[in-house]
């Protein structure tokens, strides 16, 4: 596993390939006669680089002061931490050195050109994924280390993904032979209810049929026997009354 692959490594090669076009613009900078079309061109083409380049270094030392709150989290150290701050330091500084070089105008002396390409080996000193030197290697080690850390975690959170849906699929499992009980016992009930519906039926037929043979027992009786059949089921209550009630 290289370095390459390692997201700060990434970014910091953008922003190194970055500051190598400024630099190289910067120089064509600095031959160009003053107040030339050519030389206002680049003049705008290097603020512009500056101010986008010290964002994207801010933006770099954002993620490296997240990750200086919990290093074991991203798998590295404190001695990684020091050496990502003293990049983007020095990345920021040879902008800065850049920039207002640019807005003064003035040319650089030999002294300021000596300062200015020690500032550029130093940088280009820093672990990067070109450089296979010692700092390299552990660099190498930490970024193994880091990514194997993000491995294991990222197994770890599929884990727990995969028993929370085995916990679902249980769960569903639950609800759906519930749900099976309950359809059974709505198609008994249904099926009860049909039977009883039926009864009901076929005992209101046998009232109508009974209805109409007590009709006609009373039309063929007449008055007489109409009477006498009330008096009967009265003399029959009275009788059912006082045992009932009074025996």
């Amino acid at each position: 596993m290289s370095s390459a692959q390692d997201p700060f490594y990434i970014v910091k090669e953008e922003i190194q390939d970055s500051i190598d076009k400024l630099l190289s613009t910067f120089h064509k900078w600095e031959r160009m006669p003053s107040d030339s079309g050519e030389q206002l061109r680049l003049t705008k083409e290097l603020h512009v680089g500056c101010d986008s380049i010290q964002w994207q270094v801010d933006e770099l030392d954002k993620a490296i002061a997240v990750a200086s709150k919990d290093p074991a989290l991203y798998g590295i150290n404190e001695v990684e931490l020091d050496k990502r701050r003293r990049w983007t330091s020095n990345a920021r500084e040879q902008v800065k050195n850049v920039k207002k070089l640019v807005v003064n105008g003035k040319e650089l002396n030999g002294t300021s050109t000596s300062n200015f390409n020690e500032r550029n080996r130093e940088l280009s000193r820093l672990p990067n994924s070109h450089q296979p030197d010692k700092s390299n290697y552990y660099g190498g080690r930490d970024n193994d280390d880091f990514v194997s850390s993000e491995s294991d975690r990222q197994m770890l959170l599929m884990r727990q993904q995969d028993e929370e849906l085995d916990e679902l699929t249980a769960s569903v499992q639950v609800i759906g032979g519930v749900g099976r009980t309950i359809h059974e016992e709505l198609l008994a009930q249904e099926k009860i209810m049909n039977e009883l519906g039926m009864e009901m039926d076929s005992t209101s037929n046998r009232l109508d049929f009974v209805q109409k043979k007590v009709g006609m027992i009373m039309k063929k009786a007449g008055a007489k026997g109409q009477l006498m059949m009330i008096l009967f089921l009265l003399l029959l209550f009275i009788i059912l009354f006082v045992l009932v009630f009074l025996t």
